[in-house]
C-alpha cells in the first residue's frame, strides 16, 4: 500500500525535495539521508539494469519488480516513473494497480507517443490531448487508495510550445491528476509562467545538463512548486566516480588516496551484514 505521508505533506503545504534513485545501492543511501521522498528515475533504472537508452524499450515488468524491491527495503515515500503506462488504457489500469500494490506513493504518467523518450532528449512526440485525458481518468478510477497520487506529465513544450503544454496540464488536472509536471521548460521565465498559470500542485524536474535551468529548491518553492526531483544526480555522480576510480587503478596498478571510497565497513552496514552475522552467531553450527 502507498505511504500516506507523501499526500499529507503536500496537503500540509510542505515542499518535497526528491533525489533520483536507480538501483538498490542508491535507494539505500538516499533512504538514510532524511529526504521527504525518493524518485525512481526511468532513465537511471533502465541504464543501470539493462544498459540501454530510456527510449521505450523497458517493459512494465522490467520496472515494477525493481521498484517493488526499492519500496520493500526503504522507509521513505517513493515516487515512480511509469512512462506512458506501458500501453493502452487496460495497460494503464494494470500499471496503476501494480505500482500501488508494490507500495509506491505516487505514479508518474506522461503523454508521449510510444516509444517514449527521455524528456530532455530531442524528437519527442505527444499523443492527442483527449487520449491522455482518458489515461488519467482510467488511472484515477483504477487506484484503490486515495493516498496513491497520480502525477500527470506533459512533454508538449518541446514540440508544441509552452501554451499548449499549460493547456494540457490543466486538462489533466480536470481529469483527476493530483500533481502536474510540465516537462522541459527552457528558461527561468517559463518555469515561472507555468507556476503562475496552474493552480494545482506542481513538480519541477531539475536535470543536470538538461534543457531546464537548475534552480534552488528555495526558488522553486517561492514560485509555487511543491515537488522538485533531481533524477540524474545520482547516476551522473556514480558514473564519474566509478570512471575516476577505474582510471586510477589502470594508471597506477593499485588504488591510491586520490580516489575517495565509501568505507568497506560502512558499506557492509548499509547492506545489513550485521543482521547476517548476528543470525549466524545465534543459529549457525559451531565446530567442536
Amino acid at each position: 500500500m502507498p505511504d500516506p505521508t507523501l499526500k499529507k505533506r503536500l496537503t500540509d503545504g510542505e515542499f518535497i525535495l526528491a533525489p533520483g534513485i536507480y538501483d538498490m545501492i542508491s535507494a539505500l543511501i538516499a533512504d538514510q539521508m532524511g529526504f521527504k521522498a525518493l524518485y525512481v528515475t526511468g532513465y537511471g533504472t533502465v541504464a543501470s539494469t539493462l544498459g540501454i537508452p530510456d527510449a521505450g524499450i523497458a517493459t512494465y515488468r522490467d520496472m515494477v519488480e525493481r521498484i517493488a524491491q526499492m519500496v520493500k527495503l526503504t522507509r521513505t515515500p517513493i515516487i515512480a516513473d511509469a512512462d506512458t503506462g506501458y500501453g493502452g488504457l487496460l495497460n494503464v489500469r494494470h500499471t496503476v494497480r501494480g505500482y500501488e500494490d508494490a507500495g509506491v506513493s505516487a505514479i508518474q504518467l506522461e503523454d508521449q507517443e510510444f516509444p517514449k523518450k527521455c524528456g530532455h532528449t530531442p524528437n519527442r512526440r505527444v499523443v492527442p490531448i483527449a487520449d491522455m485525458v482518458k489515461k488519467i481518468e482510467v488511472a484515477a478510477d483504477s487506484r484503490r487508495s486515495d493516498d496513491f497520487l497520480i502525477i500527470a506529465r506533459t512533454d508538449a513544450r518541446t514540440s508544441l510550445g509552452l501554451d499548449e503544454a499549460i493547456r494540457r496540464a490543466k486538462a489533466y488536472a480536470a481529469a483527476g491528476a493530483d500533481v502536474l509536471f510540465v516537462e522541459s521548460p527552457e528558461s527561468t521565465e517559463e518555469v515561472k509562467a507555468i507556476a503562475e498559470a496552474i493552480d494545482r500542485p506542481l513538480l519541477a524536474n531539475m536535470v543536470n545538463g538538461g534543457r531546464t535551468p537548475l534552480l534552488p529548491a528555495s526558488d522553486l518553492q517561492a514560485l509555487g512548486y511543491r515537488i522538485a526531483i533531481y533524477p540524474a544526480l545520482g547516476f551522473l555522480a556514480h558514473g564519474r566516480a566509478v570512471r575516476h576510480a577505474y582510471q586510477d587503478l589502470l594508471d597506477n596498478g593499485i588504488t591510491t588516496d586520490a580516489v575517495p571510497l565509501y568505507p568497506f565497513k560502512d558499506f557492509n552496514s548499509l547492506l545489513g551484514f550485521e543482521d547476517v552475522w548476528a543470525f549466524e552467531k545465534k543459529f549457525a553450527e559451531t565446530e567442536d
